[in-house]
């Protein structure tokens, strides 16, 4: 009995589990441990998931393609770090714990600040190790002893540091602006977590009077007709805008007119970004309430009203209003305006609503006062980055889209009116006076200096927007500000991937602020993965019913099954399908895998001495030829993986297994493993086996890792595939002619396969045939045992040599051999041409249908032309049919 032998199937779950903890434990995720510990560093910087968070396939996607780059690169020689973490997404978990507590009765108001945030660091620690151990299934190899977290004290140093350096260039200051505000959240939000949904909605068309005038005189006298859809900020108009070229309102430039219900004097003005086809042609004015309207108001100098609270409920600038909730403020006021007989009509208009991402709630436009940071300077110098060619985003489109968003890029709301996060490093004294520092002991000793004496200083209530430490994720995890080792060794890192979706939100404050604290680029290539969708396209949504939960992906088909479905179904930017049929097969190649390793396990002898590279001087044609087409698939493998083609190497790596070295090198070696000279043989299989193990090793490092710790090892060999070095092409194994003279050999047992499937030969019968190979006459006779063996011919009846003259048979050709297949030896003549002959009457008979249907005019007049298309192909396939059924009942008879 062989010692090489593996058990009959492959048990996913316990070998997960043992060889993540075996990797872990032998340090191997660690740059120390590398092949090449002082060779050149490989660095990821993990895109921080939210800590409260649940594994989806967008997380998968992304664990599974960094893994991919980081076991390559660590397989290549280089000092592969990936830096683990997690983000304490503000918004997320204050909103988690709000509810926990309303659960209780309670709320963060009722329980107080510092209550509030322990209980949001006990929520973070209850849930850490669950997003974390769901990373680790996946297969992540990342350093966990140096996972960061987005609040630990180090990356809070950083995070202060950087305020305070951006405060003292003067790019940091305090100012109302419009921004999103979240009534349920009680703060603003950034854009990101602003989700637009289409929803039906109404245009409300109204008379603004014009002061002085009557409303009787009509349109461009008496009154402008104004068109809005939130009638409610019409109590918050401070202006009247008109383009300067309409003529059915330029005379009114510079009169007044009145706010409907409240009487309050605005001026009529004229302003070029007004649509002079849009609606009516005039615009209100609302600057506290518009993005847009704010900056015509800034052009122009017009009041801010804000008439709106934090709850989103109208204050007193609203008049009567006051205390009503913006949504019954809504129908109030065009109540009361269409008793005024100020209103003109309504009309349904598609809207695309803001909502809360977390909350749900419809964010409200809102000018409050905030924190902000001008990002001009740090625009240019992240445009200038990508392009100089410093930084190259993969796909190159892409780039398009982040020139746009940094060329006009407005200020950046840095403040969340939160109480989870990083609380903003700003101290006020008692006369309002601010110290911005470091710490609360660095803003004491300014205001002690300040004032001569000590005072009590109040620091600023809100919370830094989560995308600003974030963005500091590729330095300050590395240790930054402090000058450590790690930042000297492995920044700049090399590669950020992650969604195209926070392209903006995310990569390019990431480029912008490493550009600015360390002076250089924070990565040097950008590589973008697209949305995973179901089988049918539709983005995944519990309303659906369509969400494919990778845990249970996992516990049902193993976690190779996901990776390899996740990495050879995407491309850089696109989205992706995903299906359960898709994984299915997956796994069906992880067993195949296992069940060829089984085959050349089970056919070592005890003795065996593996020898590393075979010579291929020693070799029979196929051997020669699975080494040849070897040195092509590393090749192509390493090519692809280099230009971030992962998805077309895992295709060709799949391809060569399961189709050359399994269907075809395995069972060219059947018959050769019992001759006299095995040992070539089984010297090729092991070595073909080790190099494709290793490049499959980045798609499913489980059952790679597992088999190949089964396989026999040359001397001064790697402990581990997760350390072994990445395959290289070797010049010995090129052979062309090997190659092309192989290719006649599976052309003709191509051919005689699907000869066989034509004349339904039963797939264990061998049958008889005749060989005129031509030139290659002594390659086939000599290939003679291979070949029987995989045509399934007889090999008492197989013959080389012209066809027998005279004889029933089936006459092929495969190039330039023909190939002679006796009829007698493969069917029953009489059964199969009374066969053929009834399928011919049946395909006569469908074709009299069609030919029917088509002479019919009103069919061809008046169907579709699609159809019309499809129903003439229908015709030439059954004449194609028709025609083939005919050569065939003509041979037999």
């Amino acid at each position: 009995m062989p010692t090489f032998s593996l058990p009959k199937t492959y048990d996913f779950t316990s070998t997960e589990r043992r060889l993540y903890q075996w990797w872990e434990e032998n340090g191997w995720f660690k740059p120390e441990n590398s092949r090449n510990p002082e060779g050149k560093p490989f660095v990821i910087s993990i895109p921080p998931p939210n800590v409260t968070g649940v594994l989806h396939q967008g997380h998968a996607l992304f664990v599974a393609l960094e893994d991919l780059m980081i076991r390559y690169h660590r397989m290549r020689g280089r000092a592969a770090l990936w830096v683990p973490g997690t983000d304490h997404a503000g918004i997320a978990t204050q909103l988690q714990v709000e509810r926990k507590l309303l659960a209780e009765d309670s709320s963060r108001e009722e329980i107080g600040r510092e209550a509030f945030v322990q209980a949001c660091w006990d929520w973070t620690d209850r849930h850490h190790d669950r997003i974390v151990g769901q990373l680790r299934r996946l297969g992540a190899s990342c350093d966990w002893d140096r996972e960061r977290f987005t609040m630990d004290e180090g990356l809070s140093r950083a995070v202060n540091e950087a305020f305070v350096r951006l405060y003292r260039m003067g790019l940091i200051y305090r100012g109302e602006y419009i921004v999103n505000w979240s009534p349920g959240l009680q703060t603003a939000v950034s854009d990101v977590e602003v989700e637009y949904s289409d929803e039906q909605g109404a245009l409300y068309y109204f008379k603004y009077p014009v002061a002085g005038a009557d409303l009787d005189d009509g349109p461009g006298v008496g009154y402008i007709p104004v068109a809005t859809t939130r009638p409610e900020t019409i109590l918050g108009d401070t202006a009247v805008a008109v383009h300067p070229d309409d003529e059915r309102y330029r005379h009114l430039i510079g009169k007044t007119c009145l706010v409907p219900m409240l009487n309050r004097t605005i001026p009529i003005i004229h302003d070029t970004y007004v649509d002079r086809e849009f609606g009516t042609g005039a615009l209100k004015i609302t600057p506290g309430h518009d993005p847009h309207d704010f900056e015509i108001g800034q052009r122009h100098g017009l009041r801010i009203i804000n008439i709106m609270n934090k709850d989103a409920t109208l204050n007193a600038e609203a008049g009567p209003y006051a205390g009503l909730d913006r949504f019954e403020a809504r129908k109030k006021l065009w109540a009361d305006m269409q008793t005024a007989g100020l209103t003109i009509k309504e009309e349904p208009y598609q809207l695309q609503v803001p909502r809360a991402q977390r909350g749900g709630e419809i964010i409200e436009p809102l000018v409050s006062m905030q924190w902000w940071l001008n990002t001009d300077a740090m625009a240019q110098l992240g445009l200038a980055a990508v392009r100089t060619g410093r930084i190259k985003i993969i796909p190159e489109r892409f780039t398009k889209v982040y020139y746009h968003w940094l060329e006009n890029l407005r200020h950046w709301c840095l403040s969340r009116q939160l109480w989870w996060g990083h609380r903003i490093p700003v101290w006020y004294g008692p006369d309002g006076e601010v110290f911005v520092a470091r710490s609360a002991e660095e803003a004491q000793a300014a205001a002690t200096e300040h004032y001569g004496e000590a005072v009590k200083l109040e620091q600023d209530p809100d919370v830094l927007d989560t995308w600003f430490s974030s963005g500091l994720w590729p330095f300050s995890t590395l240790g930054w500000p402090e000058d450590t080792p790690d930042l000297r060794r492995f920044y700049p890192t090399d590669v950020m991937e992650t969604g195209y979706d926070i392209l903006f939100f995310w990569v390019s404050k990431m480029i912008m602020q490493g550009l600015m604290y360390t002076n250089d680029i924070p990565f040097h290539t950008v590589y973008l993965h697209g949305l995973v969708r179901d089988e049918h396209g539709r983005k995944m949504s519990k309303t659906y019913g369509n969400v494919v939960d990778p845990i249970e992906v996992m516990d049902n088909y193993g976690t190779d099954a996901l990776r390899f479905t996740l990495l050879t179904g995407s491309t850089p930017g696109n989205d992706m399908n995903l299906s359960i049929e898709r994984i299915r097969a997956n796994r069906n190649f992880a067993n195949k895998i296992w069940n060829a390793t089984r085959f050349v396990l089970g056919n070592l002898p005890e003795d065996f001495k593996y020898a590393g590279a075979p010579d291929p001087d020693q070799l029979d044609l196929p051997d020669r030829w699975v080494l040849h087409r070897l040195n092509h698939i590393i090749d192509t493998a390493t090519r692809l993986f280099e230009s971030y083609q992962f998805g077309e190497a895992g295709r060709q790596v799949y391809e060569f297994l399961w189709g050359d070295f399994a269907d075809w090198t395995i069972e060219a070696a059947k018959p050769r493993l019992r001759g006299e000279n095995p040992d070539p043989v089984r010297q090729t299989l092991v070595y073909v086996l080790d190099q494709t193990l290793r490049l499959l090793h980045p798609f499913i490092p489980y059952v790679t890792e597992e088999l190949w710790q089964h396989l026999p090892k040359a001397e001064g060999e790697a402990p581990a595939l997760i350390v072994a070095a990445w395959p290289e092409s070797n010049p010995a194994f090129e052979n062309q002619d090997a190659a092309g003279a192989f290719e006649r050999l599976r052309e003709g047992v191509r051919t005689i396969r699907n000869a066989r499937r034509e004349y339904g030969v039963d797939p264990a019968r061998k049958i008889a045939a005749t060989i005129d190979a031509g030139d290659y006459a002594e390659l086939f006779q000599t290939m003679a045992p291979v070949l029987a063996l995989l045509a399934r011919l007889d090999p008492d009846q197989l013959v080389f040599g012209p066809a027998p003259a005279g004889e029933k048979g089936s006459t092929l050709v495969a190039g330039d051999i023909t190939i002679f297949l006796p009829l007698g030896g493969m069917v029953d003549v009489e059964a199969e041409l009374a066969r053929l002959q009834k399928q011919l009457a049946e395909t006569e008979k469908r074709i009299r249908g069609a030919e029917a249907r088509l002479g019919n005019e009103n069919f061809v007049s008046k169907a579709p032309a699609k159809v019309v298309e499809q129903a003439r192909q229908t015709l030439a396939d059954l004449q194609t049919q028709r025609a083939k059924l005919a050569e065939q009942i003509e041979a037999l008879a």
